[in-house]
């Protein structure tokens, strides 16, 4: 009986993991090319953690989540009359778990076009010896 409950749940979670994401991931690579180009990159982590690891140089600092999870309020508004919906926009956090949600939120429900996710997160910028400033 409890076979029959837990087999479709499985089958949904792993049809979900295996489905293309609506945004692109993008590795370090990707991140300094985009850069160079001029691509603005929003880093959603908390301001302890910008102190502790820096940030990516030029990212605009904006925190999505608070320390338990919760979204902040003002966080949409405020991206949204920073970032056009049809312009490029890189999205970091610390593993790019936080941002993998923003990004198919902004992209599924909102209309955004064109949202990169750092796939590792800025501790893969960081593993691989690429800059960080201080705050």
């Amino acid at each position: 009986m409890l076979l029959r409950f837990i087999l479709p749940f499985l089958l949904v979670v792993t049809m979900t993991a295996c489905a293309k994401t609506p945004y692109e991931n993008i590795n370090n690579d990707q991140l300094k090319s985009m850069l160079e180009q001029g691509v603005p990159i929003y880093d959603i982590r908390r301001p302890d953690e910008w102190k502790q690891t820096g940030v990516v140089k030029g990212s605009q600092l904006m925190t999505f989540f608070d320390a338990n999870g919760k979204v902040y309020a003002n966080f949409l508004p405020k991206f949204a009359q920073q970032v056009n919906k049809d312009d490029p926009v890189i999205l970091i956090c610390r593993t790019g778990n936080r941002t993998s949600v923003l990004a198919r939120y902004l992209m599924e429900n909102l209309g955004y076009t064109k949202v990169y996710n750092v796939k590792y997160g800025i501790t893969d910028w960081i593993r691989k010896g690429h800059p960080v400033e201080k705050n």
